[in-house]
Parts: structure tokens; sequence; C-alpha cells
């Protein structure tokens, strides 16, 4: 079964790369969704995959990649909606 969350991101996780980083993590996973940020500084993605794999994908959201200082990560599940595969989004 494929699992929807939307995710929020909170700490010094701009200007990090953690939008490719997210990106190249998510297709190692076969995550699909999206990855952005956002006006207030936090990062927001939508991500769908199995509930295992999501399990990955947020253990990974927690470090973030290298120069990211990562406060919080806020999760809600969501709708489907069969993403095709995984993007940046500016």
């Amino acid at each position: 079964t494929t699992h929807h969350l939307n995710i929020t991101i909170t700490g010094k996780v701009q200007g990090v790369y953690f939008r490719a980083s997210t990106k190249q993590k998510a297709d190692a996973l076969d995550v699909k969704g999206f990855v952005c940020n956002q006006p207030d500084g936090s990062v927001y993605i939508e991500a769908e995959a199995a509930p295992e794999v999501l399990e990955k994908f947020l253990t990974w959201c927690h470090q973030g990649p290298e120069r990211a200082q990562v406060i919080n990560v806020e999760t809600t599940s969501a709708a489907l909606q069969n993403f095709d595969g995984f993007e940046v989004r500016r």
C-alpha cells in the first residue's frame, strides 16, 4: 500500500542543498512527490511510498544534508496524489 505524507521541516534547512539532497534520497528510495522551500524558512515535502520506505525517508529528513540543522519534522497523512516522480519545486 502506498501512503501519502505532508512533511514540514524547520531549522536551518534553506541554503544548505536540502531540496537537492531530498530529491537524491527520494530517488534512491523510490519515493514520489515534491519538495519546496516555504516563505517562512521551512521546507515542505509531499511524499508517497510504502510505509516502511516512508519511515526510512523520514529518518533521513530528521538529519538532512550535512550543513542542515533540523529542529522539527512535522508530518500529517493526506490523500494520495499519485505523483509520477519526485521533483524540486521553486
